[in-house]
């Protein structure tokens, strides 16, 4: 028997890094999977963004479990999209329980960082899209009367100030990952009543093809006070988390085990946060 046999997961940006990592390991323990991805590079951001090929790949995963998933192209910052992914999921497999706001970029390098769109960027994907993702969720997990769990992916950024030199993509970062936080304080205080818990997930660096990438490497080297300021206390590995590791507490999150945790933010961070 699987930790979330009969559940239903919905997530975005699905179709690599974490989210792959996410949906998998919720499907190999029982749950169908609705997810989307923007599958597009953007003008903002400078390292190749998810792929139609990458989605097709989590699909292929999710299923070899022997598990259910609906998933196709879809642009966090556009609702109706976001929201006709999720109708159409839940249409399809009858519920929903479980809402991974997944969905980051990082257009913190090359020349787009300066531009001020960058800024309006990822504000709109990590901020707004987290709403997007989240509010037609709710009345879903409502329509059951068994409670759910909504987790956002924030950041140490989230939790600490980042070093911007003034320029907007990595302001704008630093701004997404904290509104999130007052997001997920107000809507765990909201929700509490209906067992719906409300939690923000704050990793120290992954190794996924957000920070594993050409860009990110050439921007640490040319930066070495932004490398120094990445470092962890503790010896992690390469210095970056593995993408399962954050699967490990999302796992313990929406399972029995976190059944009383709601409005925290979750850091497991090597020690960054404490150190800075």
């Amino acid at each position: 028997m699987g930790a979330v046999d009969g559940k239903v997961a919905f997530i975005s940006g699905v179709a690599r890094g974490q989210g792959r990592s996410h949906a998998v390991r919720l499907a190999e323990e029982g749950a169908d999977i609705i997810g989307f991805d923007v599958c597009e590079n953007d003008p903002d951001v400078e390292y190749p963004l998810a792929t139609q090929e990458d989605l097709d790949e989590t699909v292929r995963q999710v299923e070899k479990t022997g598990q259910r998933i609906h998933a196709v192209k879809a642009d966090v910052r556009d609702a109706a999209a976001v929201k006709k992914v999720l109708d159409d999921g839940v249409a399809e497999f009858g519920r929903l329980d479980i809402v991974l706001a997944n969905a980051g970029i990082m257009p913190i390098t090359g020349e787009q960082r300066n531009r001020q769109s960058a800024f309006a960027t990822a504000v709109e994907v990590m901020l707004i899209g987290t709403a997007n993702t989240i509010f037609p969720a709710i009345p879903h997990l409502q329509a059951h009367g068994e409670g759910g769990v909504i987790l956002i992916t924030s950041s140490t950024n989230g939790v600490v100030g980042g070093i911007s030199e003034g320029n907007p993509g990595v302001t704008g970062y630093s701004a997404a990952k904290h509104g999130v936080v007052g997001v997920m304080r107000t809507l765990a205080n909201t929700l509490a009543p209906q067992n719906i818990r409300v939690n923000t997930l704050h990793p120290t660096g992954v190794n996924s093809p957000m920070i594993a990438n050409e860009a990110f490497g050439r921007y640490v080297t040319e930066h070495p006070d932004m490398a120094e300021n990445l470092q962890n206390p503790l010896p992690v590995p390469n210095g970056l988390l593995d993408p399962s590791y954050v699967t490990d507490q999302v796992m313990h999150l929406v399972g029995e085990s976190g059944r009383y945790i709601t409005g925290q933010r979750i850091i497991f961070d090597g020690g960054f946060t404490n150190y800075r």
